[in-house]
């Protein structure tokens, strides 16, 4: 079965994209002993906190026709599909060497690299009328993210 998806479908998967983010940001704060390296990492998870309610936010603006299915689905296949390769493709269960907060803001750049290749493809997969163009927003959030991680790790050399 080949899929299209609407803004609402990306969106609502941007929200488990960063719910992930938190969780791995505050899995690696628990394994770090250098207290202002773990309020870094807490304060990254807050920062996933807050994009995700920027994007639900971002959702609840969408219009009737953005959230339209654009195939028939009574099984709701299409959102878990989506589902699955959020918890899969960006943030999930990665073996990060804890005792470096360098090798930490490492995994956590490539990550968000692959969470913005991630939403340029899905952006392919959602057509002009359902709300192609808000994808920016979600990849404009992740280049964010890229910045503020970049100018930590060239703190910790």
């Amino acid at each position: 079965m080949s899929y299209d998806f609407n803004a609402d479908d990306v969106f609502e998967m941007a929200e488990q994209l960063e719910r992930n983010g938190q969780k791995f940001y505050k899995d690696a704060a628990e394994g770090v002993d250098d207290p202002s390296h773990k309020e870094l990492l807490l304060k990254l998870a807050d920062m996933e906190v807050e994009h995700e309610k920027t994007f639900a936010a971002l959702r609840s603006e969408l219009s009737a026709k953005e959230k339209e299915s654009t195939v028939f689905d009574p099984q709701g296949e299409a959102g878990l599909y989506l589902k699955a390769l959020a918890d899969t493709r960006v943030f999930f269960e990665k073996t990060v060497d804890t005792s470096s907060m360098k090798e930490i803001l490492k995994a956590a750049i490539e990550a968000e690299k692959d969470s913005i290749v991630f939403y340029l493809g899905m952006k392919d997969a959602v057509p002009e009328n359902m709300g192609k163009k808000r994808m920016d927003a979600i990849i404009k959030e992740e280049m964010g993210h890229i910045k503020l991680l970049s100018g930590e790790l060239v703190k910790c050399k």
